[in-house]
């Protein structure tokens, strides 16, 4: 029986190299000459660090563009609170989401039941499995969940016939 799963996952090592892109140009930049202002990555999770709150947005900027650049969607990225780490310097953990949350989940399947189409969905831990008895089924699935589903990037992978 066809099947396919429903993911949220980000591409990790092109989050390392938009990460690497970023200090590469907060080194050069002229504003950014003399400062502490740097992005620093510990598995799924970044770290901002500036002079100023201004700065710190300047820094998130250079960030978010080059994960746009890297096809990398700024819908993973789950922003902490602003923290002083003495004087003037701030920093700011930014959160790599990855997987679905069970409302997510919930949702997508919850969609699929009331579209009225001949296939199946379940939950299995932070993805969710679409089954069908035909893969053109399968494939309206996938495009009316890429149309319905706006506040989540989701991924389609593990497609089998």
């Amino acid at each position: 029986m066809p099947s396919f799963d429903v993911v949220s996952e980000a591409d990790m090592i092109e989050v390392r190299n938009a990460v690497d892109q970023a200090k590469k140009e907060i080194t050069t930049r002229f504003d950014f000459k003399g400062s502490s202002a740097n992005v620093e990555q510990k598995e799924a999770e970044l770290t901002a660090y500036a002079d100023s709150d201004f700065q710190l947005t300047q820094v998130k900027d250079v960030l978010i563009n080059k994960l746009g650049k890297r096809n990398v969607d700024v819908r993973f990225l789950d922003e902490g609170k602003i923290e002083k780490i003495g004087g003037d310097k701030v920093k700011q953990v930014i959160k790599i989401k990855n997987g679905l949350e069970t409302e997510a989940a919930k949702k997508i399947t919850r969609i699929i039941k009331d579209s009225k189409m001949k296939v199946q969905a379940s939950i299995q831990g932070e993805s969710v499995r679409v089954t069908g008895a035909k893969r053109d089924d399968l494939q309206a699935a996938m495009a009316m969940l890429r149309k319905e589903v706006k506040d989540t990037p989701l991924e389609f992978n593990n497609f089998r016939d």
